[in-house]
């Protein structure tokens, strides 16, 4: 039975990939569970804790296949315990010599922690590989279109020209900054965790510390120094990662959503074939990638804030918090890896009409070039005054240069112009829209920044 639209076979590829779903499988889940208890028993033979026999046995043993998942989910509901009914069902598959040995001295938290942040390893590798996909497609576009112009818009409104060049290196210089995060944050969340009942490891006495040591470099993460059962950082800090990098990418899908409607038509996604966007209106063609982008950093964002929540913890255990996380750092991980598919495919056959955008510029009749009027007038009059003047004559709905000429001629402004219409002075200001120079250049230095970043960094998340 399936009871949430995001497992649905028919809606699944909404909310997920089956890369990030192969991670949070509940037999993937229970494999990884067994294997952190082989490190463990492996970790403890090595400190003579337990039988070197037992570990063997307890590796040899440790196949998710073996186990009775219904009688350890049943088990579960019983002992009313988290882990409990697994090791009950574990148990009954060992040696009657290595069963007291299994688990020994340790509690939950220490094994579904220990996944946690493996996990985090397997997630934050794809994310970094789907990150550094999307840059390297930003910056393709922002190269072809350095100095492609197009409207400038601020509040929805027609503002001043850009090229579509800049705001593509824009985009790729937030991602650039959530894989420095990523690069950044990796030894502090990639940590294991073996503290005992209450973070003193107190039931393996002075060789608590070693244990942990050995139990972390064999399941290959860093050891923490402290327990870390009631402080949540680490997740926090990942979790509120992903869901800025989901915001960057519903920013994207947003400006191709807004760019396509055909008033403006600039931007298109590209089209998938067989797709119909409407089953009573035809002629549509709906944006749904990039619209969709911004309904899954909605849900990012409210399942990272019920992670954020989980850092208000008491004492040295609480479940409240704790077990919030069971729940909402696999749907901020699956979201996003949805949210990164679906933006390289959307980028991948963008479809850019530079016609359109220029015609677009050319409809603004001259004034989207008021800012650099206004600069030309500053000397004149000061800036102030300029701009005062300026916003006064261009108000009236529709007026057109001629009318703003004279608007500012009969202000007292003489010899100056916006446009360049016949039978006046020399203009102040060109008459075109040019690309303007400093977006030129900041294009180019994003570009060359994220280049050599690219060049001087492991292709894989790094370690």
């Amino acid at each position: 039975m399936v009871s949430r639209i995001a497992d649905s076979e028919m809606y699944a590829h909404l909310w997920g990939t089956e890369e990030l779903r192969a991670i949070f499988d509940e037999k993937a889940r229970l494999q990884s569970w067994l294997d952190i208890l082989v490190a463990l028993a492996r970790a403890q033979a090595q400190l003579d804790l337990i039988p070197a026999g037992s570990a063997d046995a307890i590796a040899e043993a440790a196949h998710v296949e073996r186990l009775d998942i219904a009688f350890a989910a049943a088990e579960t509901r019983w002992t009313s315990h988290s882990t409990l009914g697994v090791i009950h069902a574990f148990q009954r598959i060992l040696p009657e010599a290595a069963r007291e040995h299994v688990y020994l001295g340790v509690t939950v938290q220490d094994i579904t922690d220990t996944w946690t942040a493996l996990a985090l390893r397997r997630v934050g590798s794809v994310v970094w590989r789907d990150l550094r996909i999307i840059e390297s497609l930003l910056l393709d576009l922002a190269q072809q279109h350095r100095a492609t112009v197009m409207v400038g818009r601020t509040h929805g409104q027609p503002g001043a020209p850009i090229t579509f060049g800049f705001k593509a290196a824009s985009w790729a210089d937030e991602i650039r900054r959530h894989l420095d995060r990523l690069a950044d944050g990796r030894d502090r969340w990639l940590v294991g965790q073996l503290a005992g009942s209450v973070g003193g490891l107190g039931f393996f006495g002075d060789q608590g510390v070693a244990l942990r040591r050995e139990f972390c470099a064999r399941v290959g993460l860093a050891d923490p120094g402290i327990s870390w059962l009631t402080s949540r950082d680490r997740l926090v800090e990942f979790t509120q990662v992903l869901a800025t990098v989901s915001g960057t990418l519903a920013r994207i899908g947003g400006e191709v959503y807004e760019l396509q409607r055909p008033e403006i038509g600039e931007l298109r996604e590209p089209a998938q074939l067989g797709a119909v966007s409407s089953i009573t209106m035809p002629h549509k063609r709906n944006p749904e990638r990039s619209e969709h982008l911004d309904t899954l950093a909605r849900l990012v964002r409210a399942n990272a804030g019920a992670v954020l929540e989980s850092m208000v913890q008491q004492h040295e255990r609480d479940g409240r918090g704790w077990k919030t996380e069971w729940v909402a750092v696999p749907e901020v991980c699956l979201l996003t890896a949805a949210a990164l598919q679906f933006t390289i495919e959307i980028l991948s056959g963008l479809e850019v009409d530079t016609d359109r955008m220029a015609a677009n510029v050319a409809v603004q009749s001259g004034f989207i070039n008021s800012e650099q009027v206004l600069a030309a007038l500053t000397p004149h009059l000061g800036k102030h005054r300029a701009q005062e003047l300026m916003h006064d004559a261009l108000q009236p709905a529709g007026a057109a240069p001629r009318q703003v000429i004279a608007a500012l001629a009969g202000a007292g402004v003489d010899g100056l112009t916006l446009a360049e219409p016949p039978g006046t002075s020399a203009p102040v200001a060109p008459p075109a829209a040019p690309a303007p120079p400093a977006a030129l250049t900041m294009v180019d230095e994003v570009v060359c920044r994220a280049r050599s970043a690219r060049e001087a960094e492991s292709e894989t998340w790094p370690r």
